[in-house]
């Protein structure tokens, strides 16, 4: 019997079963991660909230898996068919997949041709032949004919006793687990085009004639194949290896039937043994086989995509936030004109505009004038630039504007306008912005996600960020559930000013919802800013647990309390109470005072609620209160006259904005409307197994152009700037880099070509 699933918790994270125990008991109290990791060390042992997030994943697993071993047993025994070996067996089951092995031959199902046959009477039939080789199956099949059940003839009687048999073979489990075991080491995934498809799958062309080991199969191309399959492009199948090399004129034995072969001690001097065999792997087993080992392969790359959104999405949200400056956001736009919204030092709305600096009014003196007046007006600091189209011709402009009036001090950034249309739609920009066209609502959307992106890109659902590989090829409610917790862990670790934040921000708070984060969000307008933690115990339906849950992540500036501006959660407040008394210093006196904090032994203000953790974590907030985690704000800079893929030349040295990580390399924005692809061989002298390690969405980068491929709008780039580069292949080229420094070896070199062709147009967004 396997041990509890405590012990089998502690075992996968590699901590102790207490720990684990503790962490399971609050998780079903209804803690959230981000309240367990940062005010619960003590009872967890320090579990981090990785750690807690996969042992809430792995949690609902074996309670599932325990749920359905019950269910099984239970099935089993009520057809009187539960042995106690197999009772022992169904309960050492450490998997879904090995259950439904055991099970699979007590499933209730349809009636099959081997039940029909077993009803016939010619179960004896297949097991004599099975267990005696020697016996003559024309011979042995006379004396089982039965016409009034269909047996009217001896071939009838043995296809009866062979349906038997293969049914025997793909239901053992044991068996099962070895074939599967098999391919999964050996198996080769082969696509193929669909007859007819040369031209309409063009995007495809790259998988027209291709094969990999499915056990090698990256998530990226995995889902690459799918998608051209599920498309009608592409067809997909699982060949064992003898069979391709069957079809290269060599006929070597199949591994597969030879396994079944073994199992069942069958004899190969049996003609029609052999024959069984061999249609149970073909018929039966091989696809049977084939059809879950590629929903496996689906699941492992759904996992991998959604941990590669995940993680661009982390870095996105935790990009560097310009801060409390008044902003002028820019959507571009060119027969509609470009969109002009102008927020505050809090993002409040000040003004609106349109203007028409391109085709087909091209009004540029118009459109400065226009934003000379707004800049003036409200003090602009910054101007916010949509990445979309016209967005370089609208860099110009504001780069004109900044040339003509250095005496503003305005500085211009682009930024990343994905799903700002998504947010102008949305519920809560009507009801923000009821009279403001919705056109508008992006340029607000564009003009805070600068002062502050996390706050601004939380009002959007996660996947609408577009920071994702084939996400809509992805189960929506794994990636929402796997990006909602992203986004969850991100605004707690920052913290949430209650007197600023809207409602979507404070929704995402640690035991918050929608309705409470409404409800303090009413509370405020009705009766003004909330002068300490305590008060938010007056908003309706707030209660003592959600009090407990949310306190810590929520900041209250300028307050009765300077506490209350930390991330010390209020039960800990007299654990600082002793502090204050031991070192006779007022709070405001304490609070920054870097030298006596450092001095201070933590062990001397723990008590038996509050140990050494929760005390240093304490000291290191006074230090500095409300400390952001997010690094410094920079901006790139694109390079005048490179605005479009045909303005690129090989050996360009430009600087640009890494926007999305995958597992091959990373994608960078160098202002010409089409990302640009650095190879993950190519993003540092050294090799680099995780892109992660070197770069993450949203980092300034510099890179050189490799090679340019205008008619798949495919762009090479290296961000190891002494590279050699080829002259490009002209538009008809394959795309692929070439890249001939010591650094790099010919394996390197090669799939840095391969990935050119993997990133197929639009597919790494989802599109």
């Amino acid at each position: 019997m396997l041990p509890a699933i405590e012990q089998r918790l502690a075992q996968e994270l590699g901590a102790r079963i207490a720990q684990v125990a503790a962490a399971v008991a609050l998780l079903d109290d209804g803690a959230t991660v981000p309240f367990i990791a940062r005010y619960r060390k003590e009872a967890t042992g320090g579990l981090d909230d990785t750690q807690l997030r996969l042992l809430d994943e792995r949690l609902v697993y074996l309670r599932e898996l325990e749920a359905r071993r019950t269910a099984i047993l239970a099935s089993i025994d009520e057809q009187g068919k539960l042995t106690p070996e197999l009772r022992a067996e169904v309960e050492d089951a450490d998997t879904k997949q090995r259950l439904e092995d055991l099970y699979l031959p007590y499933k209730p199902k349809r009636r099959t041709k081997a039940q029909i046959a077993r009803e016939a009477g010619l179960e004896p039939l297949a097991l004599a032949l099975l267990t005696d080789p020697t016996l003559d199956p024309e011979t042995e099949a006379a004396g089982y004919l039965n016409p009034d059940q269909g047996i009217a003839d001896t071939r009838a009687a043995l296809d009866g006793a062979r349906q038997i048999l293969m049914e025997k073979f793909a239901e053992d489990a044991e068996l099962l687990g070895k074939l599967r075991a098999y391919l999964q080491d050996y198996g080769v995934l082969v696509s193929s085009m669909q007859a007819g498809k040369e031209v309409e799958g063009q995007k495809f062309r790259d998988y027209f004639a291709y094969s990999e080991p499915i056990k090698a199969a990256p998530s990226h191309r995995a889902l690459a194949l799918f998608r051209g399959r599920n498309e009608g492009m592409l067809r997909l199948e699982l060949k064992l290896p003898e069979e391709l090399d069957a079809q290269a004129g060599v006929s070597p034995p199949n591994a597969c039937e030879g396994m079944i072969s073994r199992q069942f001690n069958v004899d190969s001097r049996s003609r029609w043994l052999n024959d069984t065999v061999r249609w149970a792997w073909r018929v039966k087993l091989s696809l049977h086989l084939e059809l879950e080992l590629f929903g496996g392969l689906f699941e492992r790359a759904e996992e991998e995509a959604i941990r590669v959104f995940a993680a661009n999405l982390k870095d996105l949200l935790l990009a560097a936030p310009a801060g409390p400056k008044a902003v002028i956001g820019l959507d571009p736009g060119i027969r509609t004109g470009v969109k002009v919204a102008v927020v505050d030092r809090t993002g409040k709305l000040l003004d609106t505009a349109t203007v028409y600096p391109h085709e087909p009014r091209n009004d540029w003196e118009g459109a400065l004038h226009v934003l000379v007046q707004l800049a003036r007006k409200h003090g602009a600091e910054l101007i916010s630039i949509g990445n979309g189209t016209a967005s370089r011709e609208t860099d110009r402009l504001a780069a004109d504007l900044i040339k003509r009036h250095p005496e503003f001090g305005l500085a211009k950034v682009v930024v990343s306008e994905a799903g700002a249309s998504v947010y102008s739609a949305s519920e809560f920009a009507a009801r923000e912005f009821p009279q403001l066209d919705v056109s508008l609502r992006g340029a607000v959307s564009i003009a805070r996600r600068l002062q502050d992106p996390l706050a601004e890109l939380v009002k959007i659902e996660p996947k609408a960020i577009g920071v994702g590989q084939y996400q809509h090829d992805l189960s929506q409610l794994k990636l929402a559930h796997g990006l909602d917790a992203v986004v969850e862990d991100c605004v707690n670790a920052v913290g949430v000013d209650v007197n600023t934040a809207s409602a979507p921000l404070l929704a995402r708070v640690s035991g918050l919802n929608a309705s409470l984060a409404a409800n303090i969000v009413a509370h405020r307008d009705a009766h003004g800013a909330f002068a300490s933690r305590d008060a938010l115990k007056l908003v309706p339906r707030l209660g003592p647990k959600t009090f407990e849950q949310a306190a810590g992540f929520l900041r209250i500036q300028g307050g009765d309390n300077p506490l209350d501006a930390s991330s010390v959660h209020p039960e800990a407040y007299p654990v600082v109470e002793r502090i204050l008394a031991a070192t006779q210093t007022p709070m405001k006196s304490l609070i920054g005072n870097t030298d006596v904090l450092r001095r201070l032994d933590a062990g001397k203000f723990t008590d038996a609620r509050f140990g050494l953790p929760t005390v240093k974590d304490i000291l290191k907030e006074l230090e500095k209160p409300g400390r952001d985690p997010r690094p410094e704000f920079k901006t790139a800079h694109f390079k005048e006259g490179v605005e479009d893929i045909k303005d690129l030349q090989p050996g360009m040295t430009l600087e640009g904005v890494v926007s999305n990580v995958a597992n091959f390399g990373a994608f960078v924005d160098i202002g010409v409307h089409q990302d640009g692809l650095v190879h993950v061989s190519a993003l540092a002298h050294k090799f680099v197994k995780d892109p992660r390690e070197v770069v993450k969405a949203g980092d300034v980068v510099r890179v050189k152009v490799l090679e340019v491929d205008v008619a798949r709008k495919r762009i090479a780039l290296t961000m190891r700037l002494d590279d050699a580069v080829q002259a490009t292949r002209g538009e008809s080229g394959a795309g692929r880099s070439q890249m001939r420094d010591k650094p790099a070896s010919a394996k390197q070199t090669g799939q840095a070509a391969n990935a050119m062709a993997e990133a197929l147009a639009g597919a790494f967004r989802g599109k």
